[in-house]
């Protein structure tokens, strides 16, 4: 049973610049804070709930420009680190003909500057009812030893575990690293959130109906399938149930699935974890309404949904 009582969801992740394509034929962009955490540190922060972001900026006017925001959205940074050489990583968002968003190029000058495993607090996880990861920065070895180690104080803390897998294959040296990496946090998870994209390349397979099969293997109480314009397929205790999501006209999907999963944990630390199925559809359905409405608005954190907004 999550304690309510406890003072945020607690979130660990890469500080993001994204330069989002302004139309389709991707030659100008314009500059928005981003990245998969932050938007959903963000999101929750919108929908009335309180979110703690663990991260690393720098002295620069990027990393200045991040924290700002980030104050700005109310997400607490108390447990964030500041060394001066870090430079914020960016990513260069291309839009297709369906405006949809394809991460094009990434730019990282300083990879090997990153949390520390030593650099977490175990207040912070002391005081977390969740605990939220993606997959973002597990290719770096530092990071993903940090990764491991704030699982475990999570785990120790008795925080309701999040992972989205978030897959962002430019980033890997393989495919193989990359999918035998995010299934070893996989099996730990109390919450799993993939595309359906995701959801083939992590079981190797173009089917959901045997995706669904083989992810079931892995015993994740709550997996959860976005897909669009069809909503979310909710795999719970190994029964899955097509949750919909009424239509909208989408201008840029970026960071729908961020507002979705926001959504979600924004339920859990306010209304605590649901003891029937029903309470999780219900769950599922409010982030498909989030995500739906993050589709309407370009950008990502720009994007993110207000809770006067639903």
């Amino acid at each position: 049973m999550i304690d309510v009582s406890k003072k945020h969801v607690l979130i660990y992740g890469d500080a993001f610049v994204d330069y989002i394509a302004e139309d389709q034929s991707n030659s100008t962009f314009k500059t928005f804070l981003g990245g998969a955490t932050v938007n959903v540190a963000a999101g929750v922060s919108r929908l009335g709930a309180a979110s703690s972001f663990i991260t690393i900026t720098g002295d620069d006017e990027t990393s200045e420009f991040v924290r700002e925001e980030l104050r700005k959205e109310g997400v607490d940074l108390s447990y964030a680190k500041l060394e001066p050489d870090k430079r914020i990583s960016g990513v260069y968002v291309h839009l297709t003909e369906d405006n949809d968003r394809i991460f094009h190029t990434y730019i990282d000058e300083t990879p090997d500057i990153q949390v520390g495993s030593f650099d977490l607090d175990e207040r912070a996880f002391q005081q977390a009812s969740v605990f939220h990861i993606c997959s973002g920065t597990m290719f770096h070895p530092a990071a993903l030893q940090t990764t491991k180690e704030a699982m475990r104080l999570a785990k120790e803390a008795g925080a309701f575990f999040s992972v989205d897998a978030n897959i962002r294959p430019l980033r890997w040296k393989s495919e193989e690293l990359c999918r035998e990496t995010i299934l070893s946090f996989v099996e730990h998870a109390d919450l799993l959130k993939l595309t359906e994209e995701e959801l083939f390349f992590l079981m190797q397979t173009p089917s959901l109906e045997e995706g669904m099969e083989k992810i079931a293997s892995y015993r994740v109480p709550i997996v959860l399938i976005t897909a669009g314009e069809l909503g979310t397929y909710a795999l719970i205790d190994d029964e899955m149930t097509q949750v919909g999501v009424e239509p909208v006209e989408p201008v840029d999907t970026t960071g729908a699935g961020d507002a979705f999963v926001a959504g979600i944990l924004r339920q859990i630390q306010l209304k605590g974890l649901p003891v029937t199925r029903e309470q999780w559809l219900d769950y599922v359905s409010f982030g498909n309404r989030l995500g739906a409405l993050c589709a309407t608005k370009q950008g990502a954190l720009s994007a993110m949904p207000r809770l006067e907004e639903i």
